[in-house]
């Protein structure tokens, strides 16, 4: 695993391997990645990357938050709730020299606190496949004040993902069994 472009290009991540199964960690790999942000940066989305401030839910290895913030977002917080995904996430960011843009919180994703500071307004959302946790998570970043309105959401998941609360489906993506779905935020919640 490494990251594909922007400051940190060709810097290897901490191997996983073909994941852990028993902790739900099934890295997103390099070839999806590039694509996904190909999409992101050639699909008409607007300016995003450069000073937007990226979230990355059920963050495994972080490797979606840190190649965002190797293109050029202003700030990453990634979140997850495992020992295996907070050790490799700690690991990743140790590998870059831990930077303070780079935040790591070990939070359930369905039970976000409360944001007291500036929502996010590029989301990663990558939950363990199959589990219909990818929905609790993002309600629960709405509830607690999360995510920004209009916010880009783009959702990793093993099938395609309807829209809900609001949000409007952009596009859609299979890449082998990974489905890409990629939503805007409603301009209020």
């Amino acid at each position: 695993m490494r990251i594909i472009a922007g400051k940190y290009k060709g810097r290897k991540l901490t191997a996983l391997g073909k994941g852990d199964a028993q902790a739900h960690l099934r890295p997103t790999t390099d070839r999806v990645r590039e694509s996904l942000f190909n999409i992101l940066i050639n699909g008409g989305f607007g300016e995003i990357f450069e000073g937007d401030r990226a979230l990355d839910l059920f963050a495994g290895t972080g490797a979606l938050g840190i190649e965002a913030f190797s293109r050029g977002t202003k700030t990453v917080w990634m979140i997850d709730s495992g020992r295996k995904a907070s050790d490799l996430i700690n690991k990743n960011l140790s590998l870059l020299g831990q930077p303070e843009e780079l935040v790591f919180k070990k939070f359930n994703a369905c039970k976000l606190p409360s944001l007291k500071q500036e929502p996010f307004n590029l989301v990663f959302l990558d939950p363990p496949y199959s589990q219909n946790l990818g929905g609790y998570a993002l309600q629960s970043a709405v509830q607690k004040g999360w995510i920004a309105p209009e916010a880009l959401i783009v959702w990793e998941e093993s099938g395609p993902v309807d829209a809900l609360m609001d949000f409007e489906v952009l596009d859609r993506r299979q890449f082998g069994d990974t489905f890409v779905t990629i939503l805007r935020a409603p301009t209020t919640f």
